[in-house]
């Protein structure tokens, strides 16, 4: 497949996808810049209202959704070969999302039910548009060079965490549920593991050989892998709102087999891949591939009560900003250029290269920063020290601030060329 011409052939106007990234982008600084704030209470923290909550939603769903929206409704219909019915919608779920977020970020750092209340509703309205979308276009995929089976499995996990979000929301005001941290332990793996998390292991069979131009993963391995991590993501769930725990290890032990077999493909795939230097924002993929067996690694410490008040927290802080985060910010710095170069050769022209459009200094500057931050917090739950977490937070702050000017060079970069390119037309 020439991928190149395809994505040309199926470009959404720039504005679509780069809504949702810019949102992304700023909420990522806003997540550090509430823990640099706030931080101290990191270490120990095991939920409940504020704004350690506030900063974490603005990981999952500020960064995590958005990024997602993003690249699902550009990517996927280049790589399935199949457009994107009803284009419009996807300013709704925008138009639903912005909102939505601040208003629940809002709720979780004030403890206003009705805030929680209201915003969650505009984001679940929002995200499961999208669900509903992505679904639609699954559902007319004829061939894929890469088996969907992991988009659709984000998209049920997607419908099931929205389900129990909604309860844990209803919960908090009428108190109905008898075992709410186990709900929201389930809500959290869903969220996590499950939509973000076979997003990004599909994602990966499709982004990751275009940008390195390597061979894309075996697809029988790639769907053994796929079957692996649902099954595991199921008992695993099962098992948290059964209180099963035998049912819990056996989902686990599952998906550590698949996450394994996910990154033996990965391992793969950059051993034939001809573009070697890929830059800071690969860095961060290889950071992700290490946080993701340590933060199962983690959970099974968890779940198994071993020093709890320390493994727990650590979990959900490597989970979430180690694993999940580390990848999507290392996409994002290649998905921006990339996008950015495509768009550059509608007006007739020559397109320019990505790195025409990439900051270097400002990647390498987030990259180390990222690590900093991973290192100062992870050292700070170990000693409990909220200082060290806070030390470590104005790191991700200053790496959030980092992608940010990233982010908007390619922006400038863009309009640069777009308007290059009308003059010459004009001429």
């Amino acid at each position: 497949m020439d991928i190149t011409r395809d994505a040309r052939d199926r470009l959404l106007p720039a504005s679509i996808p780069y809504r949702f990234f810019g949102l992304a982008v700023i909420c990522h600084v806003g997540a550090w810049g509430l823990l640099a704030c706030y931080g101290d209470g990191l270490p120990g923290f095991i939920g409940g209202p504020g704004p350690i909550l506030a900063a974490l939603h603005m990981i999952t769903l500020g960064v995590g959704a958005s990024t997602a929206c993003g690249a699902a409704i550009q990517l996927l219909p280049v790589a399935s070969r199949v457009s994107l019915r009803g284009v419009g919608a996807t300013v709704g779920i925008f138009l639903l999302l912005v909102p939505g977020l601040l208003i629940l970020f809002h709720g979780m750092g004030a403890a206003q039910d009705l805030a929680m209340e209201i915003g969650a509703a505009l984001v679940i309205a929002a995200l499961g548009l999208f669900a509903w979308k992505i679904m639609d276009l699954m559902y007319r995929v004829k061939d894929m060079p890469v088996p969907p089976d992991y988009v659709w499995i984000s998209s049920f996990a997607l419908i099931g965490l929205l389900s129990l979000a909604g309860l844990l929301v209803a919960d908090g005001k009428f108190g109905f549920l008898p075992r709410r941290q186990d709900i929201a332990a389930a809500h959290g793996l869903l969220a996590v593991y499950g939509f973000m998390g076979m997003l990004a292991m599909g994602f990966s069979g499709i982004l990751l050989p275009m940008f390195t131009l390597g061979h894309p993963p075996n697809a029988v391995w790639n769907r053994r892998a796929a079957g692996l991590a649902l099954a595991g993501l199921l008992l695993s769930v099962a098992g948290l709102l059964a209180d099963q725990r035998t049912v819990f290890l056996i989902g686990w032990v599952l998906g550590m087999v698949a996450v394994m077999v996910h990154l033996a493909l990965m391992r793969q795939m950059m051993k034939t891949a001809m573009r070697k230097r890929l830059g800071p924002s690969f860095l961060l993929v290889r950071l992700s591939w290490v946080m993701l067996p340590l933060s199962l690694a983690l959970g099974l410490a968890a779940a198994t009560g071993f020093a709890l008040d320390r493994s727990a927290p650590l979990f959900g802080f490597i989970l979430v900003f180690g694993w999940m985060l580390s990848f999507l910010l290392g996409v994002l710095q290649r998905i921006l250029p990339f996008l950015a170069s495509m768009h550059s050769g509608l007006s007739g022209g020559r397109p320019l290269m990505p790195s025409a459009f990439t900051h270097e200094k400002a990647a390498m500057t987030h990259a180390r920063c990222h690590f900093t931050a991973l290192f100062l917090v992870s050292c700070g739950f170990f000693f409990e020290q909220g200082g060290l977490v806070r030390l470590g937070a104005l790191a991700g702050l200053l790496g959030a601030l980092a992608l940010l000017w990233f982010a908007l060079h390619v922006w400038w970069q863009s309009h640069k060329a777009l308007r290059a390119a009308k003059l010459v037309n004009i001429s």
